[in-house]
């Protein structure tokens, strides 16, 4: 069934772009294509809103779970400490192996400065520089149930992790309702087995939808831009299966294969989330333990969206090309961090990479105007990096197992899970 699925997805993702062009050429840009494009993107809508109503109750469940079986708060500070350092770690390199590719490439030299239409910039994300009270607000929730409703993942995180720690201190007398609570991620799997038939449909549509509407036409006008984009994804890539090669061995190989199904979803929707709940689970397939895919992955989302952060560092320096400003070792040291703290909990957001670029652009004095250089093909590059978010936090996941001596042979299916 899994392999069946992995086909029929792939299968998608070659027919719907070349649906998409067919009616390209037919139809021509225009109303009736446009009103066309959006009538397929509702299958995509559909299969996303089912994914995201698992989302909320599916990481408090697996998180309160996961943290709660622990033996004590020392293994939680210990586990947290490995997760968030090499969380860290990561995102450092991530960013560094962006900055170094579009310096080296210098994709927005040579490009003419945008002169950007009232209509246009009317659609540009208003940004302003990252306050501390906003942090705050973001990461710490006022409700949990708006949390949830909202699908807020890095609240629900802080949330979950409360409630496992204060389950973790009662002890026995909290063992019942954790029994209940991971009956919950359970139930919350059974379904997702039930969204992901609905995968293939939705890949089609979307890379369909996408193709109908902008052609192959655009990918010609930025080829250089994309080329190197997906160049730095390519070398990142490369590291994180040094880096999980150098923790598990071989087994590399069977990681990348057991994960490749959640990254394809994750590359033709444009979307980490509709990824999140097959990641869990072919994590725990490959051997990662319930208690530690649980407690990383949730956090991974928050902290550890790799090909996210790289391409907000990409994107701000390629803009800078464009309107020939040269950032200095000391701009690009700190442009590292605002990136690093204002990148966090990205993936709830629709479109949050272009929001982040424009407080970024704020900050350093560049017209936000240059957005309209990325927004054409912002699409195609989130397929690349919610794919690539989705690799490095199995990455994550399987480190922090082995780090904890927690990652066996495969598991049993995650409806079979231990307790």
């Amino acid at each position: 069934m899994k392999n069946r699925l992995t086909l029929f997805v792939v299968l998608a993702m070659v027919t719907g772009p070349m649906l998409g062009l067919f009616l390209h050429s037919q139809m021509g840009p225009g109303p009736g294509t446009e009103k066309l494009a959006a009538n397929l993107s509702l299958v995509t809508t559909v299969f996303l809103h089912l994914i995201k109503m698992i989302i909320a109750p599916l990481v408090f469940s697996t998180l309160t779970v996961g943290v709660a079986r622990m033996e004590d708060t020392s293994s939680i500070a210990r586990v947290g400490a490995k997760t968030l350092g090499w969380f860290v770690f990561a995102s450092m390199v991530s960013m560094t192996i962006g900055v170094i590719m579009v310096q080296l490439f210098q994709p927005g030299v040579g490009l003419a400065q945008p002169a950007v239409a009232a209509a246009n910039a009317a659609a540009l994300p208003v940004a302003s520089t990252p306050q501390l009270k906003d942090i705050l607000d973001h990461i710490i929730p006022s409700s949990i149930v708006q949390a949830m409703a909202s699908n807020e993942i890095l609240q629900i995180v802080v949330f979950s992790l409360l409630f496992g720690v204060a389950a973790a201190g009662i002890g026995k007398r909290a063992a019942t309702l954790i029994d209940w609570i991971d009956e919950l991620s359970l139930v919350m799997l059974k379904i997702t087995g039930y969204v992901m038939a609905l995968a293939p449909f939705a890949v089609f549509a979307a890379l369909a939808s996408t193709v109908l509407t902008q052609g192959a036409g655009v990918l010609l006008i930025y080829a250089k831009f994309v080329g190197a984009f997906y160049l730095a994804l390519l070398a990142l890539w490369s590291f994180l299966s040094f880096s999980a090669f150098l923790g598990v061995g071989p087994r590399v190989l069977q990681l990348l294969a057991a994960i490749r199904s959640p990254v394809l979803i994750a590359f033709s929707t444009a979307s980490s989330e509709a990824a999140y709940p097959r990641t869990l689970e072919r994590l725990e397939t490959f051997g990662v333990s319930p208690r530690i895919a649980s407690f990383v992955l949730p956090l991974g989302y928050s902290f550890n969206l790799d090909g996210s952060m790289m391409y907000c560092a990409f994107a701000v320096l390629f803009i800078a090309q464009i309107f020939h400003h040269d950032f200095t070792l000391h701009q690009q040291i700190v442009m590292l961090l605002i990136l690093m703290v204002t990148s966090k909990g990205m993936a709830a957001v629709p479109r949050a990479s272009l929001m982040v670029i424009a407080s970024t652009l704020t900050y350093f004095g560049l017209p936000e105007q240059g957005l309209v250089m990325i927004i054409a093909v912002d699409h195609v590059l989130d397929m690349g990096r919610s794919a690539t978010n989705v690799v490095g936090n199995a990455v994550a996941s399987t480190l922090v197992a082995k780090w904890e001596k927690e990652l066996g042979g495969a598991a049993a299916p995650s409806n079979a899970r231990a307790r």
